[in-house]
This record gives structure tokens, C-alpha cells and sequence, in this order.
């Protein structure tokens, strides 16, 4: 399940709407499903203070409300009207992302819209529209992945809401989601995914075990750390998969050949992860459902646009001396660089400015 994304669709959908000339199906939808989840919405503050809340969800709101109070005051996020509201979703996911790639390329597909730019994926708040919209890629011949999503942004076009579907796990996931979706506010990059989520990405990482640390949780954060030491063991297996994939792609042979190097290179993959989990994570299974899912090009294509860049920003951070508006300064000089100048500048920087 991915856990966040940003919704280009959606600003569309209300860009149209604001000029007058919204368009049918796909962006109505959308906005639709936006309009009614902020019709749901429930003050924060006023939940706290109701004595009707259940015990369990004061809580969680007592929480979610320091988090964000948290967020601005010390990563220098946002100080506005997100995530001071809450809805109960009543569901497991909020929208349906689907991802696409060529039979024979790690390369992603893209969606663009007017305005925003474009993205690697496509969302949906109808599962059903997801997945007609998911055969007919497929029917095209594309590789694709579909994926529930936790949280989305608008970048502050709206208030966004907290979700029912973000307190999933334990507090220290709230806080990351939290403080990854106001990084998207802080900063956004037009036509450039990898550069914003590896971004989000790390303000989330360094904002989580700085809230930690604040809170003397020094269990919370061994947790944290080895939860952030077995995904980086999960995305070195990715990488390795691409590598060999690219190596089969870029080769000579049929296309018949490619499929038996490719579906061979996947389950190397898969022996790879069951020899790590059984040896280094010490049986953690918290990454089963992945392998055993169907895995291809989308999928790992999803997997690597937001984490492809995350050590470089994490190392601009440090470099930054911790100190979040001198990071964003720097981040915000790498985005108004060209495109394909930006990852080369992020991982040669050797200072701040």
C-alpha cells in the first residue's frame, strides 16, 4: 500500500472548477470525491474537548494535535488549517493509485495535467474506475500496479484533512505522514516526482527522530531506526532487481527471451528477500505481502520514485546543519535548476548554500 501521494488530479479538477469549465467523468470524479471527504470533516480541537469522544480517539487526537503543532514550530512546516481536521473514512484506503511502465522498461509512465505538471501515476477515489482504467493498461500491454493510499496532498490548496486511514500503525507513522505531506506544501517542483518525494521523504525521516528525541521515546525511536534500517535493506534488494533488469532489457535476445530473463530476475529477487528475512531481520515478515504479490515494472518502478533520492537529501540536511529553513533554501535552489541537472547537483553538493 502506498502511503501517500500527491493529487494533481484533484487541483485540476479545481482549477476547472474555479475557472468555469470543468470537464466530464475523470476530473468530476475526483473532485467529487474530494468535496464529499471534506464535507466530513471534524475539528480536531472540538473532538478533544467533547466529552462524548470515545477515550481511544481523544487520544489519538491529542497526539495528532501535538504532531502538527510540532511540525511548524520545529521543521519550519506550514502553520495553516491541514491536519487540524479529522474524517473517519471508514475504509482501508483513501485513494487507488495505478501505476504503469512498458513490458521491457523500468521507466514509468506519466500522467500530466494542466497547471501542476506531470506525475507517475494515475488516482483514483473509485476502486471501480481504478481498475477499469488498470485492464485497459493492461490490455495495451503495459506492466501494471495498482495500490491502496493512506494520505494524500492538495499542497494547501485546501485544508487537508487528517484520515482514519492514517492511524493505521503507531504514532511514529502519523508523525511521518504528517510531516511528509506538509513538506509538500513547503516545497513542490513542478514535472519532477523523484525530486518531491525523496524530499517529503526526508523531511519526514529527520522530522520523526527529531519529534522523537523531543519526546525522550527511546524505544520509539530503536524502533524507528530499525524499521529505517530494514527498508533500506528492502530498497538495496530493489535496486539489485533493477540493475538486472536493465541488464536483460538493454541485451540482446527475443522478446520471448527477455520475458524468461525478467520473470528469472524476479525470483531471484524473491529468494534474496526470503534469505534476508530469515537471516538479517531474524523472521521479520512485514515485507511478505509485497514479495508475494504479482512484481514488475510498475511496482518497482512505484518503489523507486520515492526513495531513489532520499539518502542524497538526508546528507543535504546534515550538511545544512539540521537547520530546516537553511535545507529548504538549498532544496528550493536545487529545484530551479533544469531537470535533468538536479539529481547530479544533489548528490555532488558539499555544503549547504
Amino acid at each position: 500500500m502506498k502511503r501517500s501521494l500527491f493529487l494533481p488530479l484533484l487541483l485540476t479538477a479545481l482549477a476547472l472548477v474555479l475557472s468555469g469549465c470543468i470537464g466530464p467523468g475523470y476530473y468530476a470524479e475526483s473532485l467529487n470525491g474530494h468535496l464529499n471527504l471534506m464535507a466530513a470533516r471534524k475539528d480536531v480541537a472540538r473532538l478533544i474537548a467533547d466529552p462524548a469522544t470515545p477515550g481511544a480517539l481523544r487520544g489519538r487526537m491529542q497526539t495528532a494535535s501535538a504532531i502538527r503543532q510540532f511540525a511548524s514550530d520545529e521543521l519550519d512546516l506550514p502553520d495553516n488549517a491541514s491536519y487540524r481536521s479529522y474524517v473517519d473514512l471508514g475504509r482501508d484506503y483513501v485513494t487507488i493509485a495505478v501505476f504503469a511502465a512498458p513490458e521491457f522498461a523500468l521507466a514509468p509512465l506519466v500522467k500530466c495535467f494542466p497547471v501542476f505538471g506531470c506525475v507517475p501515476y494515475q488516482a483514483f477515489f473509485s476502486l471501480d474506475t481504478a481498475r477499469k482504467t488498470a485492464s485497459g493498461l493492461r490490455e495495451d500491454g503495459l506492466d501494471v500496479h495498482v495500490s491502496g493510499v493512506t494520505a494524500y496532498s492538495t499542497l494547501g490548496f485546501t485544508a487537508d484533512p487528517l484520515l482514519s486511514t492514517m492511524f493505521r500503525d503507531d504514532d511514529a507513522y502519523l508523525a511521518a505522514l504528517i510531516f511528509h505531506e506538509l513538506a509538500h506544501q513547503r516545497l513542490y517542483v513542478k514535472d519532477d516526482s523523484a525530486f518531491n518525494e525523496a524530499f517529503a521523504v526526508a523531511v519526514e525521516t529527520s522530522g520523526v527522530r527529531r519529534w522523537l528525541r523531543a519526546a525522550d521515546d527511546g524505544e520509539g525511536l530503536r524502533r524507528y531506526e530499525a524499521a529505517r534500517a530494514r527498508n533500506a535493506d528492502f530498497l538495496s534488494l530493489i535496486a539489485q532487481a533493477r540493475e538486472e533488469l536493465h541488464a536483460v532489457y538493454g541485451g540482446p535476445g527475443t522478446a520471448s527471451e527477455k520475458r524468461a530473463g525478467k520473470q528469472a530476475a524476479i525470483e531471484r529477487l524473491r529468494q534474496r528477500h526470503r534469505q534476508m528475512r530469515d537471516t538479517r531481520w531474524g523472521g521479520y515478515d512485514g515485507y511478505d505481502a509485497w514479495f508475494e504479490a504479482p512484481i514488475n515494472n510498475a511496482k518497482l518502478a512505484a518503489t523507486s520514485v520515492y526513495n531513489d533520492l532520499v539518502p542524497a537529501f538526508l546528507r543535504l540536511f546534515d550538511l545544512c546543519g539540521g537547520d530546516y529553513p537553511r535545507f529548504y533554501t538549498a532544496v528550493k535552489r536545487l529545484g530551479a535548476l533544469d531537470r535533468s541537472e538536479r539529481p547530479q547537483a544533489l548528490e555532488a553538493a558539499k555544503a549547504c548554500e
